[in-house]
């Protein structure tokens, strides 16, 4: 077997993925990927933890991939994901650097990783001027006929709703042809910790980004004539937070429920990464609390290791 040609950092958010990926990258000569469905955002950099602060070890900048690649108001989705990380693990790797993958973003992960067959949906006029006439209710009783609903994020919020019913029915319609994908050998790296640790550390961290100005990048998103419907699409943070700005929520409303609802992420979180094991995924976790050194460490040692010996 060949050895390891993408080390993957892993784990639910506020455990400091990209701490560990970016000093991997600059101990082993690497770059980082972000696997990350907002940082491919401009001007969203608070809400969605882009940290670029971090990407730099001991005065040297360690290279970055794929944040700030889309702009604010567009849909970037799960196919255009998998195209770019795969120009930019080749960018990477014909360069002669190591690829690191780092994120949370489960469905973005293993899109790139396990290379799942993704077809580009075009827009059908049609089907949304008839979908506009229906109710949620309705548009997910439609979905239903096409597939298994397994969690909700096809049905959080009506935009990803009629999106995800238009992929439905094309992909129902439509044969799936791509050219082969990259022959990839992960080596999977887990940050994990225990669940009150994480709440803990998730309390932190949301109130460290409301000190630095969270609201602020928010409302500057609004004043640009991004609605609230359309900023609820990408995420948290950007959904209460323009509650609270349009006075559907008081401050401490939103402070207690986004950090509820963070919270219930980064254990959906947990379940997406249990089930990439299930289906065969080695993760080796590295508990959040162990010092750098220790982890970069183990992570050094994994990597010189060929993927059937481990």
């Amino acid at each position: 077997m060949l050895r390891y040609n993408l080390l993957v950092v892993l784990g639910p958010t506020a455990v400091g993925k990209t701490a560990v990926a970016v000093h991997a990258a600059h101990a082993m000569g690497g770059e980082v990927i972000s696997c990350d469905s907002r940082q491919v955002y401009r001007g969203m950099t608070i809400g969605t933890g882009k940290d670029l602060e971090e990407y730099e070890v001991d005065g040297v900048p360690v290279p970055y991939h794929l944040i700030d690649i889309a702009e604010a108001g567009e849909q970037y989705n799960v196919h255009a994901y998998q195209r770019d990380f795969e120009a930019a693990w080749r960018d990477v790797t014909s360069r002669g650097r190591v690829p690191v993958l780092c994120g949370g973003s489960g469905m973005y992960l293993e899109a790139a990783v396990f290379g799942y067959d993704l077809l580009e949906v075009p827009v059908n006029p049609e089907l949304r001027q008839q979908m506009a006439g229906m109710s949620d209710e309705e548009l997910t009783t439609m979905l239903r006929r096409y597939k298994t609903l397994h969690n909700h994020t096809d049905t959080e919020t009506r935009r990803r709703l009629e999106r995800a019913v238009e992929i439905a029915v094309y992909t129902s319609e439509h044969i799936l042809e791509r050219p082969p994908y990259l022959d990839l050998h992960p080596l999977f790296i887990g940050i994990g910790c225990s669940r009150e640790l994480r709440r803990q550390r998730i309390a932190d961290r949301l109130h460290a980004r409301l000190q630095a100005g969270m609201v602020e990048e928010v409302k500057g998103l609004l004043d640009r004539g991004l609605t609230p419907p359309a900023l609820a699409y990408y995420g948290l943070e950007y959904k209460f937070v323009t509650q609270y700005l349009i006075g559907e929520l008081s401050y401490d409303e939103m402070v207690s429920r986004l950090l509820s609802a963070i919270r219930q992420f980064a254990k959906r979180q947990m379940t997406w990464f249990r089930r990439m094991e299930r289906r065969g995924a080695d993760i080796h976790w590295l508990d959040v609390e162990m010092p750098m050194d220790e982890k970069l460490q183990q992570i050094v040692s994994l990597w010189h290791m060929l993927p059937e010996a481990v």
